[in-house]
């Protein structure tokens, strides 16, 4: 059946947001990607939401890639997913190592104009049942949970000084190590909760994905990778200083020391190359350049340090050829990446599953964006467990004292939010 594609308006977008994820919740699968009206790139959306399911696969880390490409290949559509990172363990939350699916629904919301395509349904009954829905949540988040670290304080220590036993030794510059919490028999509003965790960080890759019984409720900063015609881009993210929203003088000084430090710079640079080398392997010769070195981004809650490598690929170039190329990706591992990948699982006590992974999407012709999945909550609805994970870089430099009270207080930020 062909898809109907009408357009319609509103008056307040922000409140049609919440509308459209109380009407969503309703279906098994859903996938929201939400800008939070940040300028990236020229994004073509504010919002874009993928529901209902008319075909989707289930990957598999030995097929992941090979599946896709077939799988898109025979379903010309839109296809929206996730991609967890590699692990030889199975995700403790669930996820699959890859899943996507072509939706029965997309729903994009651009200022003020909402554009609904259906498959079935009229896009003016699907408006109008939005429409009635409320743009408030409840709020059933449970007030007892209790957060408990996979590791302890010293073991986290005693592993991060044989990271740096690997640097001296030669083995990598620098490695991206995890720090996990989890809480059990927790009870959320998933909906409330990401609603929550976007009011306190307006994300530009923000994402609320629903897979059955799992959600992943991201708030992330990171563009991972785009494709638009046969140009892409990959947007890293190194060097993170506080902003002080009240103290324009010390919050400009922040954000130029940022700019400034030479231990920030020499990590984003190292993840610039290596984001360089891995366009290398798919990009045409000689059409690999970076655009932005050391562009310094303000954020609600921080400043980040955000380069951007654009390349050319052939036309005939496949899509999922060219994420293949770089994923995992750098910033999220370290360099060299095959090397820090196995000291990754060597020394993390439990896979990362979705997180440090990537949820976007696919246009019908092969265009594409995904982001990384940081700054993220795990839930498992029928399980009642809460997973999060917090990551820094290791380097030669790090403090091990220091960078454990770096996980602590990003864990923190986010649990605040879950028993509040």
């Amino acid at each position: 059946m062909k898809s109907k594609n009408e357009i319609f308006f509103v008056e307040n977008t922000k409140a049609f947001k919440y509308k459209v994820l109380n009407w969503v919740n309703q279906f098994d699968t859903f996938c929201f990607l939400d800008n939070n009206h940040y300028q990236f790139e020229t994004p073509s959306f504010d919002g874009l939401l993928a529901v209902g399911v008319k075909q989707s696969i289930e990957l598999h880390a030995h097929s992941l890639f090979q599946d896709i490409k077939e799988f898109h290949t025979k379903h010309a559509e839109w296809l929206f997913g996730h991609f967890n990172y590699p692990s030889a363990t199975k995700d403790l939350q669930d996820f699959p190592a890859g899943y996507f699916f072509v939706p029965q629904y997309i729903i994009k919301i651009k200022e003020q104009q909402v554009t609904i395509i259906s498959s079935t349904l009229s896009p003016e009954v699907i408006f109008k049942e939005i429409e009635n829905y409320s743009d408030e949540f409840t709020h059933l988040n449970s007030n007892n949970v209790e957060f408990k670290e996979e590791v302890s304080k010293e073991k986290y220590i005693e592993t991060i000084t044989q990271l740096q036993k690997h640097i001296q030794r030669g083995d990598c510059y620098e490695i991206n190590f995890c720090h996990s919490f989890f809480a059990n028999d927790a009870t959320i509003n998933p909906l409330y909760l990401y609603k929550q965790l976007t009011k306190i960080s307006p994300n530009p890759f923000a994402a609320l994905y629903k897979l059955k019984d799992k959600y992943c409720l991201c708030a992330s900063p990171e563009r991972f990778i785009k494709k638009t015609g046969t140009t892409i881009i990959s947007q890293p993210i190194k060097g993170t200083s506080k902003r002080f929203i009240d103290d324009h003088q010390q919050d400009e000084l922040s954000k130029n020391n940022l700019l400034k430090s030479e231990k920030d710079r020499s990590e984003n640079v190292m993840i610039v190359d290596l984001v360089r080398n891995d366009f290398g392997k798919i990009c045409m010769d000689g059409m690999v350049q970076v655009k932005e070195l050391f562009g310094v981004y303000s954020f609600p809650q921080v400043h980040q340090m955000i380069s951007t490598i654009q390349g050319e690929v052939s036309e005939d170039t496949h899509w999922s050829s060219i994420v293949e190329a770089c994923f995992p990706m750098g910033s999220m591992t370290g360099a060299p990446k095959k090397r820090v990948m196995e000291l990754i699982e060597q020394y993390e006590i439990s896979p990362r599953g979705l997180f440090s992974g990537s949820i976007g999407y696919i246009t019908p012709n092969g265009d594409f964006d995904f982001n990384v999945v940081i700054r993220s909550i795990i839930y498992n609805q029928i399980q009642k467990t809460i997973s999060i994970k917090v990551g820094s870089g290791i380097t030669i430099h790090s403090q091990p004292e220091e960078e454990y009270q770096e996980c602590i207080m990003k864990v923190d930020a986010i649990r605040r939010l879950v028993i509040q």
